[in-house]
């Protein structure tokens, strides 16, 4: 379940990574194309860290899976 919700934002996040990208793309002022490239690096840092969270979670659904003895 919480799976879900950590595969949302972490697509939330690569979609304002591909926007950024976009916007560099463009005509900008210097101050505006380090604002972008400021915001690059904290959107890649969440998505880093919410992929993290959910190898944790996947890593410790599989420890409490338990297979019965016959």
């Amino acid at each position: 379940m919480k799976t879900d919700y950590l595969n949302a934002k972490i697509l939330s996040h690569r979609a304002n990574l591909q926007r950024y990208a976009t916007l560099l793309a463009t005509q900008l002022t210097e101050l505006e194309r380090e604002y972008l490239h400021k915001r690059i690096e904290e959107e890649r840092a969440e998505v880093a860290s919410l992929e993290f969270a959910r190898a944790a979670e996947a890593a410790q659904a599989k420890e409490t899976v338990t297979v019965p003895n016959p």
